[in-house]
């Protein structure tokens, strides 16, 4: 593990301390920021790693959140519903993968949108299960045990042991064979196939890995809100933020794409308290500025500061 792994893994380590701080406003962004954070992280596997532009993250985020969603509505535990959609996802990704990912560019970016579209629809459609265009009610009770706060603390605590379950996974394939096979990919596809790399096999992994932890966010999601409906989980925005977020953070980087996710949350929010009629203009504005001067990220940053003092001596 590197210097800058350790950091990352120290600071959000640090982030887990939050509920003996926190109110349930700060438990509020905190998940959001884990749930951020494990979206971009996830992307990054197959958008930076593997250079495909990927926009299913909505499309996993929203089977999840039915799929687990449907068995919490059930009566079945949290922990096997996200089991269940996480599994769901990684299996469903992988068959899905290997026929998407024969596109290339925009050719398979347009269709990837389109996978979140035709899951809309059918989860429209679907009724008796999913509750169509009415939505879905997820009677998970937690409040009445633990309260209000301790509510807000437990889905907290969940969404951060996820993202950190992220982390280690992701920071792991980095290390390992696939990783080394889908920089290959990215820097040249072609020349991978001919050094051994099997291209399809690498970017089904990496298609699956990228959604499996956002599915079980999803679950997550829908325990931690009690009533998930198709336009908001299967909303575009959650296609878009991921990518702007690792953008943001430093594209390929996994410690980038985190702390893209926290700064993506905090423009977000006090952006959307001060320009509500506007947020979205305003926040798009902002992104776009933060992009131009920054072209390589946060993580560059450092990379400036130190060229910078090396002009001055």
């Amino acid at each position: 593990m590197n210097r800058r792994d350790l950091i990352l893994f120290t600071a959000v380590l640090l982030l887990g301390a939050l509920p003996l701080v926190g109110e349930p406003y700060t438990m509020r962004l905190g998940t959001f920021a884990c749930m951020y954070a494990v979206m971009a992280v996830s992307w990054n596997v197959i958008g930076g790693m593997a250079g495909y532009p990927s926009f299913a993250t909505a499309a996993f985020f929203g089977l999840g959140a039915y799929a687990g969603g449907v068995l919490l509505a059930k009566g079945a535990a949290l922990a096997v519903a996200i089991a269940f959609a996480g599994a769901l996802a990684f299996g469903g990704a992988m068959l899905l993968g290997a026929v998407l990912l024969r596109l290339r560019g925009h050719y398979f970016a347009i269709a990837s949108l389109a996978v979140a579209e035709v899951l809309r629809e059918l989860t429209n459609t679907a009724t008796d299960l999913t509750g169509g265009g009415m939505g879905l009610n997820i009677p998970l009770d937690t409040a009445s045990t633990v309260g209000v706060a301790g509510e807000a603390s437990f889905f907290f605590l969940a969404m951060w042991g996820l993202l950190l379950l992220t982390l280690v996974v992701v920071v792991a394939v980095e290390r390992s064979k696939l990783g080394f096979g889908l920089t290959c990919i990215r820097q040249n596809e072609s020349a991978a196939d001919m050094i051994g790399v099997n291209a399809t096999l690498y970017k089904s992994l990496a298609f699956a890995l990228s959604g499996v932890f956002v599915a079980m966010a999803g679950t997550l999601y829908a325990g931690w809100v009690h009533y998930i409906e198709p336009p908001d989980v299967y909303d575009i925005l959650f296609s878009v933020k991921p990518i702007v977020m690792a953008l943001l953070g430093g594209m390929g980087s996994t410690t980038g794409a985190v702390l893209g996710a926290f700064a993506f949350l905090g423009i977000e929010e006090i952006v959307w308290r001060n320009y509500l009629q506007v947020h979205t203009g305003v926040l798009g504005f902002l992104v776009v500025v933060l992009l131009l001067f920054l072209p390589n990220g946060i993580v560059s940053i450092g990379r400036r500061l130190k060229m910078l003092g090396a002009r001055n001596v």
